[in-house]
């Protein structure tokens, strides 16, 4: 056997942060082991699965955009029958030789939630920009906060409509993409939009209140045109950083089997961030 190794995949994936997270926490914990960056198009995610499935020195890998649906083809995952289908985001070959899928992008959103409520209070209620995989899950996570109203605007107005669908008995609602900004006490971006050689988020936020939170789920720039627009307004801004981390934590402890050490956040956030 050669070095037990994870990776992220996703397309495209080269942004990713996920490798020197792991990789800072296998150095602090002197595990051997590798954690990598993997480019996989979504016509090669069986082929993909398939050859990691016959590599004993894989232990498994984060799924990143646009995989985390069609991913749950090749895993076996826990489905609450009365939930929508439910992205997942790690794959993970368990002791008896199974591919297991789960879902840790909702805790980290709920844990960075977590904190910011610890010092703001909480938001009560969001606006969610974009209808995909992360805006379903930030949605879940919202609703578990009783967060009320929650609006979802996105550019195609029917894919608004089918998750607000799935999310009726929470009071998720549909904004147009004309329609002005509502006042909000959370607007989170959590389209691609902003990332690095992607066109930016483009939103009035004119009409948020002065105490409103800006949470932009993009983390590469780790400031991004809609995070410099609502500082310039006075408000609360943060990235995906602190989510990213969150999500992390369990994924890490599923592929390499320890927890990692949360007392060098500090350090870890300035590697990410230099």
């Amino acid at each position: 056997m050669g070095l037990p190794y994870a990776e992220v995949i996703g397309d495209p994936i080269a942004h990713s942060k996920s490798p020197q997270i792991h990789k800072f926490w296998l150095e602090k914990l002197g595990i051997e082991g590798d954690y990598r960056a993997t480019r996989v198009a979504a016509d090669g995610l069986g082929d993909y699965f398939r050859s990691r499935m016959a590599d004993s020195d894989w232990r498994g890998c984060n799924i990143s955009m646009p995989h985390k649906l069609a991913a749950r083809a090749y895993a076996y995952h826990r489905q609450d029958p009365s939930f929508p289908p439910w992205p997942i985001n790690l794959a993970y070959r368990d002791p008896e030789g199974r591919l297991i899928g789960e879902e840790f992008d909702s805790a980290g959103f709920i844990m960075s939630m977590l904190k910011l409520r610890g010092e703001s209070g909480g938001p009560r209620s969001a606006l969610i920009l974009g209808a995909g995989s992360a805006a379903r899950l930030v949605a879940w996570g919202l609703a578990h906060f009783g967060s009320a109203p929650i609006w979802i605007r996105n550019r195609d107005e029917q894919k608004a409509r089918t998750l607000a669908g799935d999310y009726l008995k929470v009071g998720v609602r549909v904004l147009p993409p004309r329609a002005a900004t509502p006042p909000v006490d959370i607007l989170i971006n959590a389209t691609p939009l902003g990332m690095a050689g992607m066109p930016e988020a483009e939103i009035d936020l004119k009409p948020l209140p002065d105490h409103a939170l800006v949470y932009d789920l993009v983390y590469d720039p780790p400031e991004t045109a809609l995070l410099r627009q609502a500082r310039a307004r006075g408000l609360r801004a943060v990235n995906g950083l602190s989510m990213l981390i969150e999500q992390a934590v369990p994924s890490f402890h599923r592929l390499f089997g320890a927890m990692p050490p949360r007392a060098d956040d500090d350090a870890l956030l300035a590697l990410l961030t230099s």
